[in-house]
């Protein structure tokens, strides 16, 4: 039964799976308008965990640090919206645009100081670097300090609000996928591939790669920046610790998620994105109580069962039976 479904996915091509993919996504909140929210958070999921995958998955660079571009565009995007005097829209388009500036810039800034050190020792640097962003966010009265934040009230009509932060959500998500999806065919793409499978070889052919570890890096967080003004927005109220930089929740989910798909590809990231959210509503709708043991339970799963992912699974399987079909 799994191989009839892997043929019959393999044989659709990707321009008509994409186009399936994207009709039954734009539909999704009007055959479940009750969804919308959490259909929206799903491609906040997909987002985190195709950007932590440029880095993590793509570059071979585990860091525990990429909520805090997230965290910098919930931000930025709240103060815009607070203090500009603009109108509701006008202030969103322009605290969207000051959050993936910002994300960018810091992206920059720390990739060139942290981008040198490898291995645990760089994933080490990047969790320290997201906690010492939540301690000082939670000390900065400028914005509400320990208190939160809280957003301003959307002028739509009654029932508008989900639609339309939907609707922002998926296009970051499907913005994202584009964008990775034309980088991992360039040449950059290949230079990102040569650092993973040997740095030194990497360096020694030519490549400059700390700045192609920090370029890659930039990109990934001007979408973690977008996402996280949307996400503000979505939620209504940022806490500094549990919202804007939840490196124990949002942190640990975009590593999770990435490798449950399985990283280093284009799709696994937003396999693994889509079956951990669903699974993880599942848990808060039916386990309430017991729902952070059944996640912790799933977390463990992951790690044991799935250390190569759905897709290094899927290719496995392939190979395997490349080898006895005569």
């Amino acid at each position: 039964m799994i191989d009839l479904i892997l043929d019959r996915v393999q044989g659709i091509p990707e321009w008509g799976l994409l186009t399936g993919l994207g009709l039954l996504a734009l539909v999704a909140p009007f055959v479940a308008p009750s969804l919308a929210t959490q259909l929206a958070f799903l491609w906040l999921m997909v987002v985190f965990a195709q950007t932590w995958d440029v880095l993590g998955g793509q570059l071979g660079y585990n860091s525990f640090g990429n909520v805090i571009f997230f965290g910098i565009g919930c931000y930025a995007c709240a103060v815009v919206q607070r203090d500009s005097g603009l109108p509701y829209y006008e202030a969103l388009a322009l605290g969207l645009a000051l959050a993936a500036a910002l994300a960018l810039v810091a992206a920059l800034v720390f990739g060139a100081a942290l981008l040198g050190i490898r291995g645990h020792y760089f994933a080490i640097a990047t969790l320290g670097l997201g906690i010492a962003a939540g301690e000082i966010a939670a000390g900065w009265s400028y914005i509400g300090a320990g208190s939160g934040l809280a957003m301003p009230l959307y002028p739509g009509a009654l029932g508008s609000r989900e639609l339309f932060f939907y609707f922002v959500m998926f296009a970051i998500a499907t913005g994202c996928f584009f964008t990775l999806r034309w980088l991992y065919g360039t040449r950059f793409g290949l230079a990102m591939n040569a650092i993973r499978d040997d740095e030194d070889k990497a360096e020694a052919m030519g490549l400059h790669t700390t700045a192609i570890k920090t370029i890659a890096w930039a990109i990934s967080a001007v979408f973690l920046g977008l996402a996280g003004g949307v996400a503000a927005n979505m939620l209504g109220f940022i806490d500094p610790r549990d919202v804007a930089f939840s490196g124990a929740t949002f942190g640990v989910w975009m590593v999770l998620m990435a490798i449950l798909g399985g990283k280093g590809t284009l799709w696994g990231p937003v396999i693994g994105a889509v079956i951990f959210h669903i699974t993880k509503e599942l848990f808060w709708t039916y386990l309430l109580g017991w729902q952070r043991v059944a996640l912790g339970l799933l977390i463990v799963a992951i790690v044991l069962f799935f250390p190569q992912g759905i897709m290094g699974w899927v290719k496995a399987r392939q190979q395997s039976r490349a080898v006895v079909t005569p």
